[in-house]
């Protein structure tokens, strides 16, 4: 992989959901923002391996039915409330690589929303997961979406491609399940948010692969950073609300609800999420 060291616009520390600790830090207390090496799949930086998940070329259907993409959910990014299960991958997943600065849209030709580019705030290249397609436009999961809320792109603006390698976690077993398709590549055990700001449920995507440059930070070794946003932060807390997988100086805390919303996992499976896993594969979360 290719590695290219990029001190975040906004950390990690100030944009997650303040995840690292047992216990939210007072604002005097909050460790200098760590700078993250930005790991882009296909590019040999030394995180044990080669990512397998794979990103493929692919084109646009310009017709003018809406489709649900081949990772299942007719929404993107959903919450889910009332004990509903967010929709799992079946088969492969599409994604879609920002090849230009364009705008999100709420609908096909809607409401502008905010305007992106080609890179993250954190300097990765930007690949959002693909959920459905209207005509030239395609339905999108984006950060810049609050949870359940769908964004749309003109197909123009992006290069297709496509992974069948995905996340799910069970948050009452406290487990990540790694598949490729249907297929089990790995179980392991992880914390989530603790009661009062429970992990939040539903479908989101990989937005970052992150290696922190100071291992004893609240994030552990690395993180892997999601397009969700927790949406019961604790009072006080002076952080960001983004969602993240990543490691932790407290690994007791593994496999138990201790978290503000992030998920917590042993080092050496985070760093084996970020060989594997591509930018913009579905995260799924489920009770």
């Amino acid at each position: 992989m290719r590695l290219r060291l990029a001190l975040a616009v906004a950390g990690l520390a100030a944009a997650a959901a303040g995840c690292g600790g047992a216990e939210p830090p007072r604002a005097a207390e909050q460790p200098d923002e760590p700078a993250f090496a930005v790991v882009e799949p296909g590019g040999g930086a030394d995180i044990g391996g080669i990512a397998s998940g794979s990103e493929a070329a692919g084109s646009s259907d310009d017709g003018g039915t809406e489709r649900g993409s081949a990772a299942g959910g007719a929404e993107g990014g959903t919450e889910v409330r009332g004990g509903a299960r967010p929709a799992a991958p079946e088969r492969r997943s599409r994604t879609a690589a920002v090849v230009r600065r364009t705008t999100l849209r709420a609908s096909p030709a809607g409401e502008v929303v905010a305007r992106i580019g080609q890179e993250t705030e954190f300097g990765s290249r930007r690949v959002l997961a693909v959920t459905g397609e209207r005509g030239g436009w395609l339905r999108v999961i984006a950060t810049e979406r609050a949870n359940g809320e769908q964004a749309w792109i003109r197909a123009s603006a992006a290069r297709l491609g496509a992974t069948d390698v995905w996340i799910r976690v069970d948050r009452s077993k406290r487990e990540l399940t790694l598949r490729r398709g249907r297929e089990v590549l790995r179980r392991l055990p992880v914390a989530v948010g603790r009661p009062g700001t429970e992990t939040p449920l539903g479908r989101f995507a990989v937005t970052d692969l992150l290696l922190t440059r100071q291992p004893d930070s609240p994030y552990g070794c690395c993180a892997v950073a999601l397009s969700g946003h927790q949406t019961k932060l604790a009072p006080g807390w002076p952080g960001g609300d983004r969602l993240a997988i990543h490691a932790t100086p407290n690994p007791e805390t593994i496999g138990r609800p201790a978290s503000l919303g992030c998920m917590r996992a042993h080092a050496r499976d985070v760093r084996m999420l970020m060989r594997r896993v591509p930018l913009g594969a579905p995260v799924v979360v489920v009770a």
